[in-house]
């Protein structure tokens, strides 16, 4: 295949295509991923390719969904799991905590669970009660499993491809409000390794950390600032769990300022932990303390309220502005 333009959906699509075609092993199962194709039609077309015993409709029950991965991984299956919308997750979530991150080290290695949950999450898209949230954090939080999101169609791509060939159960938090976002994507290119992050844009002046849903948002802020004559250097992060703190390092020793943005809560989220990891590694090069932007900490709001509550452009370059202050 040769390069082109995509939506972050088709891409993922693609990835779990590709996937199937090269593992007969692997299995796409949720509620509405067969016949509908997903309620965002990111796995429109997979079932009438490969057919209902590997594309299977669920009941709607996420519990269920995740044992029974559990159970098809152990017998030597791939199963790639879709929660339907984030806030569903919390059915499953003692499925996911206590079993699927559990198992490899409960039987000292013996027992691999090769189950990839993927999780359309956060805000902006007009959504009720239980459709827009940000749980990240609760599962980067926990051992024994890894934790990736993508913010552009050829991570989407790769990282699905990436995270269904890993023998370790894979969280892939998949930015429903970016689907729709058009990029590049080089079938044929050479990713990069699932667990690093990487310089979206180059910068001098302050470096902002961001992941899924936010990095369009700083990468906006970073073309705003440089009209102000403020260079902004964007990473994305990629992956929560484990981060890749080096090439996070690397540019905060350069830059000497850090702001880190999620559309989480900012109280206890996954800013919290890199800020204070960073603090301890670059002590002696920070100017200015690491600051955070992100959502209230309050149950996310009704869609009239949600441009207020979602972290925007305008934040972003205030806690700029407070970081280069110092």
């Amino acid at each position: 295949m040769s390069p082109r333009t995509t939506t972050i959906a088709k891409a993922v699509n693609e990835g779990l295509r590709r996937a199937m075609e090269d593992d007969p092993k692997v299995l796409v199962m949720g509620e509405d991923v067969g016949r509908l194709g997903g309620v965002f039609r990111v796995t429109d077309g997979l079932q009438k390719d490969f057919g209902e015993d590997r594309v299977i409709d669920t009941p709607l029950a996420e519990s269920g969904i995740i044992g029974t991965a559990i159970g098809l991984a152990l017998r030597g299956y791939r199963p790639v799991c879709e929660i339907q919308f984030d806030g569903f997750i919390y059915p499953a979530y003692d499925q996911i905590v206590s079993q699927l991150a559990k198992m490899g080290y409960r039987s000292g290695g013996k027992l691999s669970l090769p189950v990839v949950v993927r999780v359309p999450y956060g805000g902006g898209i007009g959504a009720v009660e239980h459709h827009s949230e940000s749980p990240e954090a609760y599962f980067a939080h926990t051992a024994g499993l890894r934790v990736v999101t993508c913010s552009n169609p050829a991570d989407a791509y790769f990282m699905t491809q990436q995270a269904i060939r890993s023998d370790d159960p894979v969280m892939v938090f998949e930015p429903k409000r970016r689907y729709w976002d058009k990029g590049e994507l080089d079938p044929a290119a050479e990713p990069l390794p699932l667990h690093a992050a990487r310089v979206a844009r180059a910068g001098t002046d302050v470096t902002v950390a961001a992941y899924g849903p936010m990095v369009r948002t700083v990468i906006e802020a970073a073309t705003a600032a440089e009209a102000e004559g403020r260079s902004l250097e964007v990473v994305d992060l990629r992956s929560l769990s484990p981060l890749d703190l080096d090439t996070l390092v690397a540019s905060v020793e350069r830059t000497r300022r850090l702001v880190v943005v999620h559309e989480a809560p900012t109280f206890l989220g996954l800013g919290a932990e890199i800020a204070a990891r960073v603090t301890e590694r670059c002590f002696y090069h920070l100017e200015a303390p690491v600051l955070r932007v992100g959502g209230f900490h309050l149950p996310y709001p009704a869609s009239r309220l949600e441009d207020e509550y979602l972290p925007d452009l305008d934040r972003v370059l205030d806690a700029v502005d407070r970081a280069l202050a110092f």
